[in-house]
């Protein structure tokens, strides 16, 4: 069977105001048939009262009031649709450098980005910003759209010329895959049909690129990495001595028989069955969700981890971090978070502000130690108990976790862990 073939690709647009990211995610759904026809009416007589001669295809994803009334995109918004090749889930996010946050968000649990450029601006400032939280949310894949070709008379030497700055860019950064096409988003070239006025553009449209876009290899098979969720204990026939541990797989591969650790008590044990959907299964892998038993009776709780015996994780308690600030008000000096890693819920204090991240420069900043909204920085943090790590490169799921202000209960930040 074609593993491609239906898998969900979750991707994100970026990229300065007015560089068309909306009417791009509007384009794709239009092109694609997958609008209802009255969001399509809906959005006619929107675009006929504003005097605009066509269809305005932002409307499409601008869902907030504030977005449709000042034409630009504000919060982050998420968009489902699906061709025969595959489902997709885009989050369309701003590009305004007061919603850094916004893109972290939208941006977290992405396979692939679409960095939009204007092709008369070339790469600019928002570009590296936004190709640089890119980097740093390690999503795998980069598609380079040169959006507004007809702007530019559809010339092959400006697109070129943009091609080679951002492969500057990119070469200081950790980005495995870079792809760059050609586009007119208003104009529909090379988003879903082929473009008939840049026949020198040998490569595919963009949505052909998101069909066929090879994400199975990105999920990190090696380390095998169970969170545990809950206990299942079933109170019927049949099942009086049953004991599972159910969770999502984070990484790796469980099968029966396999040689565990348990963290962070340390006791080991083997699998004997795994149950997927009630059915027992000899094979189970991220992002699997399953319920496991265990060979001998162990002590085992929610925020436990089960692992390999022969590769596992870190455990520790001074950790470093990348985090970005998404709270209005600044961080309080060694004030207590709970912090939520997997499934493990635990105290922890910010104990140092290494260094700030100058989003526009992309340079480390060493004397400037507050923490305010949209901040990306380096921090190191002590949590009460050990917590099961990887580094976010490795795995993003044990990589990453959320602070969480115990007074209010917002998530306060959103860290990588180095």
């Amino acid at each position: 069977m074609d593993t491609e073939k239906n898998q969900l690709l979750r991707f994100t647009t970026a990229g300065s105001v007015d560089d068309g990211k909306s009417t791009l995610i509007g384009r794709l759904l239009y092109d694609s048939k997958s609008i209802f026809e009255d969001q399509i009416q809906a959005v006619e007589k929107t675009s006929e009262r504003k005097g605009h001669e066509g269809i305005d295809l932002a409307l499409f994803t601008d869902g907030l009031r504030d977005e449709r009334e000042q034409g630009i995109t504000i919060d982050v918004a998420y968009r489902y649709f699906t061709t025969p090749k595959r489902k997709f889930i885009i989050a369309d996010t701003p590009g305004h450098i007061q919603y850094t946050r916004n893109m972290v968000t939208g941006a977290s649990t992405a396979n692939a980005a679409i960095i939009l450029i204007d092709a008369r601006n070339g790469v600019i400032e928002q570009t590296k910003r936004h190709s640089f939280i890119a980097s740093l949310l390690q999503i795998s894949h980069i598609i380079v759209c040169v959006n507004k070709m007809d702007l530019v008379e559809y010339d092959e030497k400006r697109f070129n010329e943009i091609v080679h700055e951002y492969e500057e860019l990119s070469s200081k950064m950790l980005v495995k895959d870079v792809q760059y096409i050609p586009i007119s988003a208003l104009k529909g070239d090379n988003v879903v049909n082929r473009s008939e006025n840049m026949n020198w553009y040998m490569g595919a449209p963009l949505l052909h690129t998101l069909e066929t876009l090879h994400i199975s290899s990105d999920l990190n098979k090696v380390d095998a990495r169970f969170p545990v969720q809950t206990v299942l204990r079933p109170q019927k026939e049949g099942y009086h001595d049953y004991r599972g541990y159910a969770g999502r797989i984070a990484s790796g591969i469980f099968r029966p028989n396999d040689e565990i650790t348990v963290l962070p008590s340390g006791f080991t044990s083997k699998i004997t069955s795994i149950h997927c959907d009630s059915k027992e299964i000899k094979e189970a892998y991220a992002p699997m969700s399953v319920a496991m038993t265990l060979e001998h009776e162990i002590d085992i709780s929610r925020g436990d981890m089960i692992v390999k015996s022969q590769n596992q994780p870190d455990c520790e308690q001074d950790i470093e971090i990348m985090i970005c600030w998404l709270n209005n008000k600044p961080a309080m000096p060694r004030a207590k978070y709970s912090i939520m890693h997997t499934t493990n819920e635990q105290k922890a204090m910010i104990k140092e502000v290494l260094y700030k991240i100058n989003i526009n420069t992309l340079d480390r900043e060493y004397d400037d130690k507050e923490l305010n909204m949209n901040d990306i920085c380096k921090v190191k943090i002590r949590t009460t108990k050990p917590l099961m790590i990887d580094p976010y490169r490795k795995n993003r799921i044990t990589g990453s976790l959320i602070l969480i202000d115990d007074q209010t209960n917002e998530t306060v930040a959103a860290g990588m862990i180095v």
